[in-house]
Parts: structure tokens; sequence; C-alpha cells
């Protein structure tokens, strides 16, 4: 039996990341299917790169009854910004990452048999099941998120010396270097030329 969970499937006192299953019932097999865009409760992924606070999140997910839970597939994304990791320069981009996620029903065996950090739960708010996606999209977009964004590919970065951006920067950008064992004369003739 499948059946479309729509906007109303969470009440605007949870998180848009808590979806209320009870329609789904517990017979292995039952399923669901969400289709909708969400407003990101809170920023999503890494330092320099993440999905803002406020970002559509489209959720393209298949929800389905099973023995020891719900079971949670299908597809995430949303809209990230951040800063290149070279020259700082604000970048723009996507995410998409594939969820997949067991909850464990209250009191079934797997719930039982695994600590509390190792698989996700299945809730009840105000008398109804509920799942609660925001920890697994989280952990999923981190991971599919680069570490060390760039703008592209060629990024110089900044010059090490005044840290203008390499690439807007003019041809042939260089700093006059000193061998370090002459600057303190260079610093006498400098002295001497004042006076």
């Amino acid at each position: 039996m499948a059946t479309h969970a729509n906007a109303a499937a969470h009440p605007q006192s949870r998180t848009p990341l808590v979806i209320d299953i009870s329609r789904l019932g517990r017979r292995p097999g039952s399923m669901l299917t969400l289709c909708e865009t969400v407003v990101g409760p809170t920023r999503i992924g890494l330092e320099l790169v993440a999905i803002d606070e406020g970002a559509p999140l489209e959720l393209d997910l298949r929800i389905e009854s099973v023995s020891e839970g719900v079971l949670v597939t299908g597809r995430v994304s949303a809209p990230t910004s951040g800063e290149c990791a070279r020259c700082l320069t604000a970048i723009t981009g996507s995410v998409e990452i594939e969820l997949t996620e067991l909850f464990a029903y209250p009191d079934s065996a797997t719930d039982e048999t695994t600590e509390a950090d190792e698989v996700a739960r299945v809730g009840v708010a105000g008398g109804a099941d509920t799942i609660d996606l925001e920890q697994p999209i989280i952990d999923a977009v981190g991971l599919a998120l680069p570490f060390a964004p760039l703008c592209g590919p060629e990024c110089q970065g900044l010059c090490p010396r005044c840290g203008v951006a390499l690439a807007s920067a003019e041809p042939g950008h260089h700093h006059e270097e000193i061998d370090p064992r002459w600057a303190k004369l260079a610093g006498l003739f400098d002295e001497e030329a004042r006076d």
C-alpha cells in the first residue's frame, strides 16, 4: 500500500525534518513517498561550505515499514554556499545526497540490541510516530561536501606577501625579495640615504 506524504506531515511546531509517519502503520511493506521542498532548519555542512539555514531542501524519499522499523531511502538536494579554500572568494553550488537510513521501532530487537548512537529510532510526538531526518542528512552532507572547496581547479590562491587574490592581480605580480642575510645591510643603506 503506497500513499503520498505532503506538507501536512509535519506541523509547524516541529522542525520540517521531523516527519509524521503515523499513516504508514507498522505492517511490513507499507510505504509512503515524500516529494517536497522544506526549509533547512539549521546550517548543514562544513566550515567553508554548507547549506545555509533557511535554504530549500528538496526531499525525494521513500519511507517503508520493515519488520524492525522504518527504512528511508532516496535523495536530498540543496544549494550550497561558502568560500574558496585558496582565495576566499565567495562560491555557490549544490549538493545531492543518497539517503538510506533505518529507524528502529521502540522495543524491537534492533532497538534493544544496538547502542543509542548506532541506529536512529522512531519517536513519538503528540501521539504520532515520527522520524527525524535531520541527523542523517547532516551526516551525509558532511561526507558529500569537499573539505577544501575551490572556486575553480586553477585557483592560484592569495599572494603570501600582500594577500591579494592572484587571479585578479596584475600579470607578473611579485615582491622584491631581499636575502634575509643582507636585510640589515639594506636597512643601513636606507638610513644613510635619509641622512
